[in-house]
């Protein structure tokens, strides 16, 4: 591929609190608040919340600081980044394949995120009717179902989210991601606290026992399959592997601390991974109900919680905007790299880039929402295109993209140069060294073969 009609102009960030916290929104998304309390409530609590913890800095923290270093080396579209970052280490540009399956992985990725992000929103207006009021198994079973097999009702709400995750790109990476980050970010902060410090009111003694259930260690209860399922969470929770990093660090200057954000922007990750356990796992044992639900945690068994409380109307509202607050900042970040790539590469404007790609994903989406009603029959290798889809996305392609990320950064390019830039002493580059080049990439590949099993 020529660089040859590139677009000379590049966004960048105005601000590292302007970066960090749309690197953070983009990490913080439903598989923080929807995916982490069911696998947690499945594997034990506190035996996968400690497996977690160590995986997401020994594993996720060097991929995000390469991805975002590679980023701004390159200063393009990720696949155009990993092309000149690779000719100028005097390597193939056969390396573009990485950042390739990246950008793809994130656009496959938006079109059924968006429909789950289609869910939570609907569940803003369901909450605030009562319609979980006085409800229990069957009927929160009931409306989750119904909603499942309306085809309009699914169209609409999967159109609303995506239509309003472009809007926000559209706008550019100052006035559209930064700016809604800004907005976005503080808000989930506050919704969180507020859902905590309710559950920790309402539910007494269960506020208690949800506590010791996420935090006190159960080192019996760390298995294999604990083990396996922290780690490939710890990678999809950071946003890697889908070309969203490279992006957003090829909008960075030089004067940012890559290490230090990278530590924030995971700090930040887990303490809303945790205080979402402490907003739900509390109702949930105070109504006596099962804390290993699986995906209908939050959309069949919470809404019991919420029917059946007292101000359960306010907070199921609060909690499902909290809900959508966090699927967009990552949406607007999955959709990002397409739009990059569009605006650099064609005559098309960022707005009509946006565009284009969004209706894409939008008509891809309506293939994924159908997956559970019109053509819930039909099949591929065993799955609807829902099902495969997430597969494909997770457990191939992003392994495979931060495989080659990890394996480039640590083995094709100049240690030299990547030690003066994180400003790594010899200890601690020491210690980046055997991460990256060994540790790391043995871990992807686990993720990678567990994926086939």
């Amino acid at each position: 591929m020529s660089t040859g009609t590139m677009k000379k102009s590049h966004s960048q960030w105005s601000s590292r609190m302007g970066f960090m916290l749309a690197a953070a929104g983009s990490a913080v998304g439903l598989g923080n608040i929807w995916k982490f309390p069911y696998m947690a409530g499945q594997m034990g609590g506190s035996a996968f919340v400690l497996t977690y913890l160590l995986f997401m800095f020994v594993i996720g923290l060097p991929i995000l600081v390469l991805e975002w270093l590679i980023g701004r080396r390159g200063q393009k579209n990720p696949i155009h980044t990993m092309e000149d970052v690779a000719a100028s280490e005097g390597h193939s540009k056969s390396w573009r394949w990485v950042g390739i399956i990246g950008v793809v992985g994130s656009f496959l990725i938006l079109s059924f995120y968006s429909v789950i992000g289609g869910w939570a929103t609907d569940y803003i207006v369901l909450a605030a009717q009562g319609s979980f009021e006085g409800a229990n198994g069957d009927i929160t079973g009931k409306i989750f179902e119904s909603f499942l097999g309306n085809v309009n009702h699914l169209l609409t709400w999967h159109t609303v989210f995506m239509a309003v995750t472009a809007f926000i790109v559209a706008m550019g990476v100052g006035a559209g991601l930064e700016r809604a980050c800004k907005i976005m970010m503080p808000g989930l902060g506050i919704l969180l606290l507020v859902l905590v410090g309710y559950a920790a009111y309402v539910s007494g003694p269960s506020f208690t026992a949800a506590f010791k259930f996420l935090f006190t260690p159960d080192f019996s209860a760390i298995n294999g399959t604990a083990m396996l399922a922290a780690l490939g969470h710890a990678f999809f929770s950071l946003s890697l592997g889908m070309g969203i990093m490279m992006a957003y660090g090829s909008y960075l200057g030089k004067d940012v601390n890559l290490l230090s954000t990278a530590c924030t922007v995971v700090i930040l990750d887990v303490i809303v991974a945790m205080l979402s356990g402490m907003a739900i796992f509390p109702l949930v044992f105070a109504n006596g109900l099962q804390p290993g639900e699986g995906p209908g945690l939050i959309f069949v068994t919470l809404p019991i919680a919420f029917g059946n409380m007292a101000g359960g109307t306010i907070l199921g509202v609060l909690f499902f905007i909290f809900l959508t607050f966090a699927a967009l900042t990552s949406s607007i970040s999955l959709l990002e790299p397409t739009v990059e790539l569009l605006e650099e590469k064609t005559p098309l404007g960022r707005k009509s880039a946006t565009i284009a790609s969004s209706l894409v994903i939008w008509a891809l989406g309506i293939a994924c929402l159908l997956a559970f009603n019109e053509w819930a029959e039909v099949k591929l290798f065993g799955k609807n295109l829902f099902d495969l889809l997430d597969y494909l996305t997770s457990k191939i392609m992003l392994p495979l993209t931060g495989l080659g990320t990890v394996v480039f950064g640590a083995w094709m390019m100049n240690q030299k140069r990547i030690r003066e830039e994180l400003n790594l002493n010899d200890f601690w580059f020491t210690v980046w060294t055997v991460l990256t080049r060994y540790i790391v990439p043995v871990a992807v590949i686990i993720i990678l073969v567990y994926g086939f099993l």
